[in-house]
This record gives C-alpha cells, sequence and structure tokens, in this order.
C-alpha cells in the first residue's frame, strides 16, 4: 500500500477515533497507527501500552503494545509492585484484595518483561487494569510466559511488532473472584502484527495450565479472535489487506 494511502487512513481513523475516546488516543497514537480494536470501555494511555478497561468485568477489553528492537536493549530490573489503578473509581477496578487467595494469577497483559527499557513504564505495568485472574501454572507461569518471550524473540528478529493481547469470556454466566467480582476468562488471546511484512499470527489459548510444546495447536485466523471478541483488528488498512492478512492462519509460529 502506497504510504500517502497509509497517512490517508490513519487520518480518517484518528477523526473518529479521538471523537469517541478523547485526548487519550493522542497521546498514546504510536500504539493506535494500525486502529484500536474496539470502541468500548476506558481508554487508558500508559508510557508503554494502550488498553481499554471494561468497569464490569473489572479487566482489560483490550492492550496494545508497539515493541521495537531498540526497546529490548534495556533491561530494567522487575519491580512486582502490584497495585489498582487509581485512575478508575472504586468499584469499577479491581483491587489487591480480590485476587488474594482467588488460585488465580495476577496476569499481565502487557508483559512486565516488554517494559524493561523505562521505569514509568514497568511500573505502570502493574497496574491490575492490565490484567486477568489467568491460571498459573501451566498458563501463566507456563506457557503464557513461552508466548511472551517467543514475542520478543520476533520483536529482535523482525525489528518492531505490534501485540494485542486480551480475554475471552463465555457466552453464558462467568465466574469471578473478590469483592469485586473481577471476571475470569475463558480463553486468552494474543494477535501480533508485523508492519514492515504485512503479516499477522493470532492465537487463541484456554485459561488452564496447558503443555507449553502444543502452542502452534492453539493459532488462529485474526479473524477468529475478531469472531470470539467483537472486537475489530487493523482497521486504518484497506479492507482488502485485512482480508488477506486476518483470514489465513500460520502453517506455524514464526521463526
Amino acid at each position: 500500500m502506497p504510504r500517502s494511502h497509509l497517512f490517508q487512513f490513519v487520518f480518517l481513523f484518528f477523526v473518529s477515533a479521538t471523537s469517541a475516546f478523547g485526548g487519550a488516543l493522542e497521546e498514546c497514537h504510536e500504539f493506535a497507527l494500525y486502529g484500536v480494536p474496539g470502541q468500548s470501555g476506558d481508554l487508558l494511555c500508559r508510557k508503554g501500552f494502550l488498553l481499554s478497561h471494561d468497569a464490569q468485568r473489572k479487566t482489560p477489553l483490550w492492550v496494545v503494545e508497539r515493541m521495537t528492537r531498540e526497546r529490548l536493549q534495556a533491561k530494567l530490573k522487575r519491580t512486582n509492585n502490584f497495585r489498582p489503578d487509581l485512575d478508575l473509581p472504586k468499584g469499577q477496578r479491581a483491587e489487591l484484595s480480590d485476587y488474594r487467595g482467588s488460585g488465580y494469577d495476577r496476569g499481565h497483559m502487557a508483559p512486565a518483561a516488554d517494559m524493561a527499557w523505562d521505569e514509568q513504564a514497568m511500573s505502570e505495568s502493574f497496574y491490575l487494569s492490565n490484567m486477568v485472574p489467568q491460571a498459573g501454572a501451566g498458563m501463566n507461569r507456563g506457557i503464557w510466559a513461552e508466548l511472551e518471550e517467543k514475542v520478543r524473540r520476533w520483536v529482535e528478529q523482525r525489528g518492531e511488532v505490534f501485540i494485542y493481547s486480551g480475554p475471552i469470556y463465555p457466552k453464558g454466566a462467568v465466574k469471578t473472584i473478590g469483592r469485586n467480582q473481577v471476571a475470569v476468562p475463558s480463553a486468552l488471546y494474543k494477535v501480533v502484527l508485523d508492519p514492515a511484512r504485512h503479516e499477522a499470527l493470532a492465537l487463541i489459548m484456554p485459561n488452564q495450565a496447558l503443555e507449553t510444546e502444543d502452542m502452534p495447536k492453539y493459532l488462529v485466523p485474526v479473524r477468529e479472535v475478531e469472531r470470539q471478541t467483537g472486537l475489530d483488528f487493523f482497521s486504518t488498512l484497506p479492507k482488502e489487506e485485512q482480508d488477506r492478512i486476518e483470514t489465513s492462519t500460520p502453517p506455524a509460529l514464526w521463526q
């Protein structure tokens, strides 16, 4: 696609999206270059990522990062300063007490290890607004952590990727934890876009202990993530380009 056409699409996107989300999107424009996946929720702009928060479920709807090879060079120490997001009112956010004794991990959507390039970005990754109740052994501390590490290796190899992560909920009753009834996803998705090669890769994983070597089994077309979540990825690209990169399933994980 000619660069001038991309700028036109991006401009039209910002005109419509900023009217819905206001200044937060302008401040986080680098993460929204290929569109935001949805127009609902409370938009929160952070140093290292952009997210939309679901006040009813007390989890993000989606979180988007832009990772570059340069950002991988810095290696700040993990802070582990988990805390509620005070930009959200009480009753519409998760609290530390909700996770305590729940049996679920506080599962980052934008990983702390992706934020090692900046102290503020690292700190903000520990807001509970960036987390979902996630199965621990075999999931958050297993296959999902390995996927996050793979994504960083892809950034090193490819130079730049956009990463979209979030929860998927069942159609019926949703399990919750804590006094604030934080919703427990039935599955998690991750969508990765290589903007230079115009390639995308998506996975949906059940929120349970899984075998790490089974990761390729969870590859799906981007359209399947859209179908299960109601989101719309890469909306600034022409429809023909979206169709090309969203309808196919890669035969294997990127190397």
